[in-house]
């Protein structure tokens, strides 16, 4: 636990992208470096803070689904910082025998700190664990998913992958490491995809917007790519997609509360759950 006061009292010189995150997202663990940040962007893209809640609307009913198809273990890759609807949250409400598992993963010291302090608060050790790894050493990310005792292998287990694919550059190749973790996972197991993406912007201005957020991004520790449909859809493989398939996420299996419902293209968010054979 000192390790991890130590880990967040060293960070608040530089914004973090999972408290911008946070802060767009109307959670309370973020800073004045964080906003300061996310000001700057939301003067450039002002819709930022709803497309950011977007991606986290579409996370709670993609796991609300997982759970109701039966799934009970999720791992939850580049999950940030625990906030408002946290995969164990939404897990358990769904099923209330509360015999769902959950592994919140993340590379991004702060990021598993503050997970570490506030899970303490909030979720069942006996269920709920964080852990440091890095998408990107897909390996030893699994190694460590499975040292945890709380995924079992031989099981389906929903792979959440939300708002993360966009801070990685295909130059780094995302894809081989996707393709790991669906190499190991068990038929019947769920893949929970979604990135923001450039697709048909609504004016120049806006295709412009969109390009500056990746270049302000690009003087972070986490640089990325916006994708269209078609570049985001190989992610998901040969795997079946549930319906309505791979759509912008206010489309998937939207609620009364669900943003961009009306417009779901406008949301700037791509998402879709596909089922491994």
């Amino acid at each position: 636990m000192d390790e991890a006061l130590r880990a967040v009292e060293n960070s608040l010189d530089r914004p973090s992208a999972a408290r911008v995150y946070d802060y767009f997202i109307g959670g309370t663990t973020n800073y004045a470096i964080d906003r300061e940040f996310a000001q700057k962007i939301r003067r450039r893209l002002p819709l930022i803070g709803e497309y950011m809640k977007t991606s986290r609307q579409f996370l709670g009913r993609a796991v609300r689904e997982c759970a109701r198809l039966g799934v009970r273990q999720f791992v939850d890759i580049g999950s940030g910082l625990p906030t408002a609807g946290n995969v164990h949250d939404v897990a358990d409400e769904a099923r209330p025998q509360r015999d769902s598992r959950v592994v919140y993963v993340d590379n991004e010291p702060v990021a598993l700190a503050h997970s570490q302090l506030l899970l303490a608060d909030t979720a069942d050790p006996a269920r709920h664990v964080a852990i440091a790894a890095d998408f990107m050493h897909a390996e030893d990310l699994w190694e460590r998913v499975l040292d945890t005792g709380m995924v079992d292998a031989r099981q389906p287990v929903a792979l959440v992958i939300n708002a993360v694919l966009h801070f990685i550059k295909d130059a780094d190749d995302p894809d081989s490491r996707v393709a790991y973790f669906r190499n190991r996972l068990a038929p019947g197991s769920l893949l929970v995809l979604s990135q923001m993406t450039n697709e048909n912007p609504r004016s120049d201005e806006e295709r412009q917007a969109l390009a500056d957020l990746v270049e302000y991004y690009e003087g972070t520790t986490n640089p990325g790519q916006l994708r269209t449909r078609a570049e985001f859809a190989r992610f998901f493989g040969d795997w079946e997609l549930l319906e309505p398939g791979l759509v912008y996420a206010p489309s998937w299996h939207p609620d009364r509360r669900t943003l961009f419902r009306r417009t779901p293209s406008e949301s700037r968010v791509l998402g879709g759950v596909a089922r491994k054979p």
